[in-house]
């Protein structure tokens, strides 16, 4: 190509340029309203299949906080910045996201952990309503699995003050519910949440079934102990059709901070230290075994895989393969 054609080229994609820029401007002038600014819109509800179950995942809300000492708190603010800053995040503020499950087997409908209270936030506490679009009412619940007694996961145990899943029995590890129950070795953070776990947790213990180590909820669907976060967390696993995944729960906490840094410490956890043998533990799993992931503040659809990198892990979010 000749230098005048360059410069041909150039000229007239300035000349187009003006043109539209003028068009704007006519446009402008001629009584036509801009179209309004909407704000964010996020997804609320991903549907997928494995094997003959239908999962759902609904996103029963979310908050924005600091990351730090949220994560990495025994280490500098620093830490946090330089990960994020590679990850292509911001580094002062995070979105923690909340994500129900409920599995259809077909013969049950099983619901995974119930929430934040309703109303509770202006932008938490909407299961119930997010629910009644994916098109379950709660009455339809068959069974409530309850993955450990932060306020997150039991919140929407009641509602105005009754079983807001009034035909469902329910599933607690038998050390989480014993630790909330008893109250003893609570630690000062965790008070309030203890009353509140004797508030809307212990009366539903009649309805309820409790597992020791690794037991089944129901036909497909099993726990499996992941002690740390909480004193008596649990994970689920669910199979269908020689299909798996593991509904981790708070393994981990977030998709870069948690996974790509197992041994930072979380406030959140309440033994730090066995949090973070779970961790590994559960990563190495899932990695080697290919086994798909639900985590309950994984970003929406929060749902996933992990795969080795170095020495870490990397959440690799799922595509289409869960639609096919």
């Amino acid at each position: 190509m000749s230098q005048q054609s360059i410069v041909t080229t150039r000229r007239d994609i300035l000349k187009l340029a003006g043109g539209a820029a003028a068009l704007t401007a006519l446009g402008a002038g001629s009584g036509h309203t801009a179209a309004p600014m909407l704000g964010v819109h996020r997804p609320s509800i991903y549907r997928f299949k494995l094997g003959a179950f239908e999962v759902t995942n609904i996103l029963e809300g979310f908050v924005h906080r600091p990351p730090h000492p949220t994560f990495a708190g025994n280490l500098p603010k620093a830490r946090i910045e330089e990960l994020a800053k590679a990850n292509g995040v911001p580094g002062d503020k995070y979105e923690q996201v909340y994500v129900n499950t409920i599995v259809n087997t077909g013969k049950e409908l099983v619901l995974f952990d119930t929430g934040n209270v309703r109303g509770r936030g202006a932008t938490t506490g909407k299961l119930l309503e997010h629910m009644a679009t994916a098109g379950y009412k709660p009455e339809q619940i068959d069974i409530v699995v309850v993955t450990h007694g932060h306020p997150d996961h039991i919140g929407g145990l009641l509602d105005s003050g009754k079983p807001t899943f009034a035909n469902a029995r329910y599933i607690f590890g038998e050390a989480e519910f014993d630790f909330w129950r008893k109250g003893e070795n609570v630690r000062d953070a965790r008070k309030a949440n203890r009353e509140m776990f004797v508030k809307l947790a212990v009366p539903l213990g009649d309805k309820a079934t409790f597992v020791k180590t690794e037991g089944e909820v129901t036909g497909g669907i099993r726990a499996i102990p992941t002690f740390g976060h909480s004193p008596g967390h649990m994970a689920y696993h669910v199979e269908s059709n020689g299909q798996r995944l593991l509904i981790w729960g708070d393994v981990a906490n977030h998709y870069i901070f948690a996974v790509q840094q197992p041994d930072w410490y979380g406030s959140f956890d309440d033994n730090p230290d066995a949090a973070v043998a779970t961790r590994k533990r559960v990563f190495d799993m899932v990695a080697t075994d290919r086994i798909p992931v639900i985590g309950y503040h994984m970003a929406f659809p929060a749902l996933g895989f992990l795969e080795r990198s170095g020495t870490s892990y990397r959440w690799a979010q799922a595509t289409y393969q869960f639609n096919l």
